[in-house]
């Protein structure tokens, strides 16, 4: 059984530790989504583990995923690259004016024939973080140049942003501060970006000026949804339908304790909206206690800890930049879902990467996995041909 073991792990290349946190929290994923989904299973009238299954052949496809890229070379995801943001924009201006309807929200195209959904902002977001790499490792040698790198690396940018916005304002904010952090990873000058920053202040001081002093009848499309978010997280409501999810969440909480160890015995599942997705940090915690929780961020942070190992033995640029963009993306994806469930900010609607329940947000996370085990596994067999 040992031998087994050990010959499978030699067909997965890469950092073996991240192998390893993707399986525990792809072991977390199904538990927490079993136990999550027995309301949802009940209002369907279908069984439980119609749900299981479901999750259970996304972890499987996952991880076949997860092989599939890392096998391929790195360095031919400079110019694949290329073609998925090219596609990746006309794909996110049909979902703001044709998308699937989910959730009070367009987000999702539905596939012809198999009829199913997926969020193009997924899509958009792999795209963007990899042709970002891609530039900025092409203009090194210009990289202080404000016409010359800082402005053509700055306008992808700011359209994927704006064009997933209107929709999917958190995962817009997410994928802007992760393109930056990669951006001073990659060398643009200092001045530049604290231009950046400082007109990044200056459009969100105006947004949010005109969030809160027009009225609500001027407000359209999810504005108002944002509002009143931020409102009743700087002011919770007495009015337990005004904050109810967060609400139910703590009471989540509350009830995990400590230490826990009552797999399926979730009560607040049958009272919190999405239980299975959004808000599965809660459920996780009321079932597993803060011990279980702490657990799912060391995960997280022990990923971010190897990308950052990853990103300093790269010999390359693309390849660490690569691996910082895309680490640092997911991480902080799953940062902003864990505080959310805890409430120490406001709700968002960001999944937890390959925890919650999911279709395309699993196969572009396991995609992205994927990307930077191939950097690391090219590092391995240079240093391999280094030593021989």
């Amino acid at each position: 059984m040992n031998k087994t073991l050990a010959s499978g792990w030699e067909y997965l290349r890469g950092d073996k530790m991240i192998w390893m946190i993707v399986i525990f929290l792809f072991i977390f994923s199904m538990l927490a989504v079993y136990s999550a989904t027995g309301t949802l299973a009940y209002k369907m009238q279908v069984g439980n583990e119609k749900y299981l299954m479901k999750q259970i052949i996304m972890a499987v496809g996952g991880i076949l995923l997860m092989f599939g890229t890392h096998m391929i070379d790195y360095k031919y995801y400079s110019r694949i690259a290329q073609v998925l943001w090219f596609i990746s924009i006309p794909l996110l201006v049909y979902t703001m004016f044709f998308g699937t309807e989910l959730n009070d929200a367009n987000r999702w195209i539905t596939l012809p024939v198999v009829g199913l959904t997926f969020q193009t902002s997924d899509l958009a977001k792999l795209a963007l973080i990899m042709y970002l790499a891609r530039q900025l490792s092409l203009k090194q040698d210009q990289i202080t140049d404000f016409k010359e790198a800082f402005i053509p690396i700055l306008v992808p940018i700011v359209i994927t942003c704006m064009l997933i916005a209107p929709e999917n304002l958190s995962t817009a904010v997410i994928l802007f501060c992760t393109s930056v952090f990669v951006m001073f990873t990659g060398r643009i000058a200092l001045k530049h970006i604290a231009l950046l920053f400082g007109m990044s202040l200056i459009v969100g001081a105006i947004f949010f000026a005109l969030l809160f002093l027009l009225p609500d009848s001027l407000l359209k499309g999810r504005t108002l949804t944002w509002k009143h978010r931020i409102e009743n997280f700087i002011h919770p409501s007495e009015n337990m339908e005004e904050d109810y999810q967060v609400q139910q969440a703590k009471i989540a909480i509350a009830k995990g304790g400590i230490i826990k160890l009552n797999p399926g015995g979730s009560e607040q599942r049958n009272f919190l909206p999405h239980p299975y997705s959004d808000f599965i940090y809660a459920i996780i915690i009321e079932e597993y206690g803060l011990i279980g929780g702490a657990f799912i961020v060391l995960l997280y942070l022990l990923f971010l800890f190897r990308c950052i190992r990853i990103i300093i033995k790269a010999p390359k640029a693309f390849g660490a930049l690569l691996a910082v963009g895309l680490g640092i993306a997911l991480v902080t994806q799953a940062m902003i879902n864990m505080a959310v469930a805890v409430n120490l900010v406001p709700v968002t609607g960001v999944t937890l990467p390959l925890v919650s329940m999911g279709g395309s947000s699993v196969i572009f996370t396991s995609i992205a996995f994927g990307i930077i085990l191939s950097v690391s596994r090219n590092i391995e067999e240079e240093k391999a041909l280094e030593t021989a």
